[in-house]
């Protein structure tokens, strides 16, 4: 795939995890800027709801690829890079108020008034804030694998791993190191999502794209401890990946239990990255939900 996702390889790859795909035609490009940070996403077009689709750390917009193609008949969908990932600008300022400053700034570069979000892991953080600090942005709100009481320790492995990522003269060499933190990750995602992950420097050399300094996580999990005080005003989805070890059944079941209109699906055959694992199952489930205009 040369450092890029190629639209065969991703449909390929979709339709192999049962995703029905719609219209196998690559996303746009967009670009802007904020506050000196140069910022990027992919634009799926459709004629429906805009919802944006926010990764979590260490992964980028092209990890919702699957699910766009199979959601794409349903809604507008914009896929960002958050800044410091994927073709976004590193930055000084990785604050969770400052990315939800970045995606809604991207809403005003396409002109929405109303978006609906996505948000995983990290992503369901900053869409959290991006509900409460610009009031009627927001008309409903996934969360993917994310609710106060997250096991960060579970991701220790994960966290050593996307850590320790760095220059490879063939990407195979850091697919069977994934492969070894997951054993039961789908092979040919997983080398999909590498692929994406890295580019290709001009002497051969693989290079990750990401920012490799380590995000401030005790203020994650601050702002994580306090999503539900921001998610009073707007419809929820909580997602959990039934395999997940960061959000056990009852972490997930607790924080519906306190947002006034919150509901929660289970994902079958998926870890925390539920997008890559069970895109199929997951994009069912937000179709029915993103698509409600009750």
């Amino acid at each position: 795939m040369h450092g890029r996702a190629t639209t065969a390889a991703m449909v390929e790859v979709a339709a192999a995890l049962g995703v029905r795909v719609h219209a196998a035609v690559p996303p746009r490009e967009i670009r802007f800027s904020r506050a000196g940070c140069r910022l990027h996403g992919l634009d799926w077009g459709g004629t429906g709801p805009p919802v944006f689709l926010l990764h979590g750390g260490g992964l980028t917009a092209r990890t919702w690829d699957f699910v766009c193609l199979g959601l794409r008949g349903a809604a507008r969908l914009v896929a960002l890079d958050l800044r410091g990932h994927g073709d976004s600008d590193w930055s000084e300022d990785y604050r969770v108020d400052t990315m939800a400053a970045d995606v809604v700034a991207a809403a005003d570069h396409l002109g929405f008034d109303r978006v609906r979000l996505v948000g995983m892991s990290l992503g369901g953080v900053v869409a959290a804030h991006v509900v409460d600090s610009r009031p009627g942005l927001v008309e409903r709100l996934a969360l993917v694998d994310v609710a106060p009481g997250v096991d960060f320790e579970s991701t220790r492995r994960v966290r050593a791993f996307m850590a320790g990522l760095g220059p490879v003269r063939e990407l195979e060499t850091v697919v069977q190191a994934a492969m070894c933190v997951n054993p039961r990750a789908d092979r040919a995602g997983v080398a999909y999502r590498m692929n994406t992950l890295f580019r290709r420097a001009p002497d051969g050399v693989w290079i990750p794209k990401g920012d490799p300094r380590p995000p401030d996580f005790p203020a994650i999990l601050a702002a994580i401890d306090r999503l539900d005080a921001r998610l009073t005003a707007v419809p929820v989805l909580v997602v959990r990946g039934a395999r997940s070890k960061v959000l056990p059944q009852a972490t997930a079941e607790r924080l519906v239990e306190r947002i006034p209109d919150g509901r929660l699906v289970v994902v079958p055959n998926a870890g925390h990255i539920v997008q890559e694992d069970n895109p199929a199952a997951l994009t069912t489930a937000l179709h029915a939900f993103l698509t409600d205009q009750s």
